[in-house]
């Protein structure tokens, strides 16, 4: 199948196969036994930000351009591919950015433009099939099962179109990996990047993934990857072959999964929609900070954030989770399940702020709060018998909210983040 104009053959392979399209002379051309077969995909736009700045800006299209904070304190949050070539990275401090790419022009992020754009792919998707999975404003699984008859052409060459039309109409690329499994569609995305369009089979699945490393797998974090390098497991083909009981004790219950990963199995259907697993936000200092009354006083601000998110998508939860970053970059996290699941601010606060005075008092760089076990709201933050300036507080919070929407954020706010973080507030990041 030729990706540029679209022309295909179901001919057999000949013994020579042709470089170049028949019909159009393109060079990229895709072949594959299982291509007309398959209808899973994974859909990555290429250096997202990167792409949307250069095609709003022709003076950046030949220059290494990253993405991100400007500041002592900035990260990047994407690069074009030029920057990558000395290094960049994303989440690499802009200071070691620059050190690797001088030449390189820093602009900030401008995260309405990105998601307008993300809207416009997203609905660019939705027009193939409704099984769209969205994984984050710039990425998503499709499943084009069934769409044949619809488009008149197998799910390869429906997704080769689109990564045209995508290309022609908004002027950003992507890449698209192909294949019968949601983790090996995600691997082969990243293939051939950019403009990619890799497949993966079923019958070459465990050929192809017995000599990649574990951390290729779902769910294999550097500490698990640690831990299983301590056993002598360091590639795909070695844990495919593992006992489940060693595995088990290695990495817990996650262990059955990953040996059906290792063997080139995954049954997970892609899900339109698919629920939130946590609603947080975080920030990252200007400078470190140790105070307890000026974190406590953040983590008041980040509670705010993430209560007023959880109200808006009428959800609550029950485990509190503090994300703490050292000035080193190590980073740790603490949790408490609550007995009812919350929405407000008040108990995320409380909790995040208990969860941090049980840790030794050092200088952070970044502090967060999250919230997960995520339910509906109803049955949220019932009367507490055991604290009864709780309901109190419940009722302020809830006067606070109607004078916020009325006029505004920064209308109202607490005596804590008044008293700490009015001069030089620190707002979330995300």
């Amino acid at each position: 199948m030729c990706r540029d104009c679209g022309a295909g053959s179901h001919r057999a392979a000949a013994a020579v196969p042709a470089q170049r399209c028949p019909a159009c002379g393109s060079p990229r051309l895709v072949r594959h036994d299982e291509l007309n077969g398959l209808s899973l995909a994974h859909v990555d736009c290429d250096a997202f930000y990167a792409t949307i700045e250069k095609r709003d800006n022709p003076a950046l299209r030949d220059k290494p351009l990253i993405v991100g904070g400007t500041g002592r304190r900035g990260v990047v949050s994407t690069c074009c591919y030029i920057a990558r070539i000395s290094g960049v990275r994303s989440a690499m401090p802009t200071f070691k950015a620059r050190e690797l790419c001088p030449q390189a022009v820093i602009v900030p992020p401008d995260m309405e433009k990105y998601a307008a754009v993300g809207r416009q792919v997203r609905a660019m998707m939705l027009a193939l099939t409704p099984l769209v999975e969205p994984l984050s404003i710039d990425e998503a699984f499709l499943d084009l099962s069934g769409t044949e008859r619809l488009h008149g052409a197998p799910a390869a060459a429906v997704l080769a179109g689109f990564a045209r039309r995508v290309e022609q109409e908004l002027g950003i690329t992507v890449s698209v990996g192909l294949s019968y499994a949601k983790f090996l569609a995600k691997i082969a995305s990243d293939l051939d990047k950019p403009r990619g369009f890799a497949v993966i089979g079923r019958a070459e699945a465990p050929l192809f993934l017995a000599a990649k490393p574990v951390g290729i797998l779902p769910g294999v974090g550097k500490a698990a990857a640690a831990r299983l390098a301590e056993a002598g497991i360091t590639s795909v083909g070695a844990l495919a072959t593992r006992d489940p009981a060693d595995l088990f004790r290695l990495v817990g219950a996650p262990a059955m999964r990953l040996i059906r990963f290792a063997r080139g199995e995954d049954d997970r259907a892609v899900t339109p929609d698919a629920p939130r697993k946590s609603i947080g936000a975080e920030t990252t200092f200007g400078e470190d900070i140790a105070d307890p009354a000026r974190l406590s006083a953040t983590l008041r601000a980040l509670s705010e954030t993430a209560a007023r998110r959880l109200k808006a998508a009428r959800l609550a939860g029950r485990t509190v989770t503090l994300k703490l970053k050292t000035p080193d970059f190590r980073q740790s996290t603490r949790s408490r399940r609550l007995a009812d699941p919350t929405a407000l601010a008040d108990r995320i606060h409380r909790t995040a702020t208990d969860l941090l005075a049980r840790e030794p008092r050092r200088a952070y760089r970044l502090i967060g709060v999250t919230v997960s076990d995520l339910t509906d709201d109803i049955a949220a933050d019932p009367p507490d018998l055991v604290d009864p300036g709780a309901g109190r507080r419940a009722k302020a919070e809830e006067a606070m909210d109607a004078i916020r929407a009325r006029f505004g954020r920064d209308a109202v706010e607490t005596g804590l983040t008044f008293a700490h973080l009015h001069r030089d507030r620190d707002k979330p990041d995300r």
